[in-house]
């Protein structure tokens, strides 16, 4: 088996057997962070609720165009972590929160929101969730998906074309002068802070069962858990 683990350091401490827990996953954009969440998700059934850290863009539509494209959207000053923490901290306390609802096209906060009911496992996701504290602290499991850069950009490029309705120059611009750098200064330095470091999504299948049977304690607490068995 070619799957390999760099850095394996999760152990089922005491705050694994809360009645509520928050996994964060952290990546380079593009790493696979978003298909992990919702593999997990999957995988461990409706009593998992998963949010992205690209809801909490902050609102920029008191700025005008040309402004609100000079913004480095991959800094952490772009994110409303405030809003994020509280919302964090309301779900694990067992209340429900109005997620914010982006829009990537005119860079502002919709006047929609998503209701997200508490559930027995919260996973956020986003490239900065290790690198600012207050958010990392909350996450009870963290783990970081390590992906090659070329397939981060070639999947980056995909996406906010399809998605986002952006054009090729415009990611390739935005790539090397913000995307690429701020990865070197937040990012990759917040790996240190992982649980768990999955080196390649195309071989997490092996990681994403440790994972669920490592958690699915919390979904069913009537199953025995590993290292918790009088055996």
């Amino acid at each position: 088996m070619k799957f390999k683990i760099f850095l394996f350091t999760l152990f089922l401490s005491p705050t694994l057997f809360a009645s509520s827990i928050v996994i964060g996953i952290a990546g380079a954009s593009g790493a696979g962070k978003t298909t992990l969440a919702r593999k997990l998700q999957n995988s461990l059934g409706e009593d998992v609720a998963v949010i992205s850290q690209d809801n909490y863009y902050k609102d920029l539509s008191h700025l005008s165009i040309d402004q609100r494209t000079q913004t480095n959207f991959d800094a952490p000053s772009s994110i409303d972590f405030e809003l994020l923490k509280t919302h964090l901290k309301a779900l694990k306390a067992g209340k429900s929160i109005d997620l914010p609802v982006y829009d990537f096209v005119t860079h502002s906060r919709t006047n929609e929101t998503v209701k997200i009911d508490p559930k027995k496992i919260t996973i956020i996701e986003g490239c900065l969730v290790f690198a600012v504290p207050e958010i990392r602290d909350i996450c009870d499991m963290k783990l970081f998906v390590d992906a090659d850069m070329d397939i981060c950009l070639c999947r980056r490029i995909e996406r906010d074309q399809k998605e986002r309705g952006r054009s090729f120059p415009d990611i390739r611009n935005q790539y090397l002068k913000t995307v690429r750098p701020m990865f070197i200064k937040h990012i990759a330095p917040s790996k240190a802070y992982a649980d768990l470091i999955i080196p390649n999504e195309s071989e997490n299948a092996f990681v994403l069962d440790f994972i669920s049977g490592q958690l699915s304690h919390i979904i069913n607490p009537s199953l025995t858990c590993l290292g918790n068995s009088d055996a």
